[in-house]
């Protein structure tokens, strides 16, 4: 790897700056709305064969990944693969996505120690940071989700946001709309959270995953696990809009904000 010198504070402050907007530029994903009539592989890559560390407590598997009745649904069950007791269903799309806004319609899984979460990332395996956006459902609370992210592996912004009627009963719609200067949060059309502080704000364009998984460890944050039957996270649909571009469906949080 070479080594790069940077004399002065401004020269590193232009650097930054041009670094981000190049990562903008780096984009590869369009606009798009997905109501998963069926699966997309052009777009869609299935999590397989793996899992994200020893907190999970399941394999991500293809065979937990499915499309059913104009929905994706994702499981979670008492399954040994490789080194696990359980798997669990994770997609990620193919390309990577900039500055617009993300929506997805989606029933959560009602166990407590599981997470259904929708969220985006790029990562050291992509050769970037760690920048995430986060919408995270734990089973041990349904009447909420976390929202949080990462800038350069810098978490700690979590905040929690009521769903009323809970999570699990129901299909509720998760958006943000991330922009250079802001990242908002919205739960079913209302504004839940906002982000305005530099340092706090992803730069680098990111995957969209959904994902179901399940821990024995993170009890304080995801609550103790409790399995007594396949679990299932719902996907009616996701979307993206980038910035300039007409909303992708009528009841989209980008028509309402152009």
């Amino acid at each position: 790897m070479t080594s790069i010198r940077i004399a002065s504070p401004i020269f590193a402050m232009a650097a930054l700056v041009a670094q981000a907007a190049h990562a903008q530029d780096a984009a590869t994903g369009a606009s798009f709305v997905d109501d998963f009539n069926t699966l997309d592989m052009k777009r869609w890559y299935i999590s397989d064969g793996w899992n994200n560390g020893a907190h999970q407590n399941c394999t991500w598997s293809k065979k937990n990944v499915k499309v059913e009745d104009g929905n994706l649904v994702l499981t979670f069950d008492k399954q040994p693969v490789k080194d696990r007791d359980f798997a669990c269903g994770e997609i990620q799309t193919k390309q990577v996505f900039g500055y617009g806004t993300y929506e997805a319609r989606l029933k959560a899984a009602d166990a407590s120690g599981l997470n259904s979460a929708f969220f985006t990332f790029i990562g050291p395996m992509n050769k970037k940071p760690h920048d995430e956006i986060d919408f995270e459902i734990l089973g041990k609370n349904l009447n909420a989700v976390q929202v949080n992210q990462y800038v350069s592996a810098k978490g700690g912004n979590e905040k929690m946001a009521d769903v009323h009627g809970g999570a699990n009963k129901g299909f509720n719609d998760y958006a943000f709309v991330w922009q250079k200067d802001s990242l908002r949060f919205y739960v079913n059309g209302k504004l839940v959270n906002e982000v305005t502080d530099p340092a706090k704000l992803p730069k680098n364009p990111q995957k969209i995953f959904f994902s179901l998984w399940g821990t024995d460890k993170l009890k304080d944050w995801m609550g103790p696990f409790s399995f007594s039957g396949t679990q299932t996270m719902t996907i009616d649909r996701v979307a993206f809009t980038a910035e300039g571009d007409k909303c992708q469906f009528p009841d989209s949080v980008a028509c309402k904000l152009n």
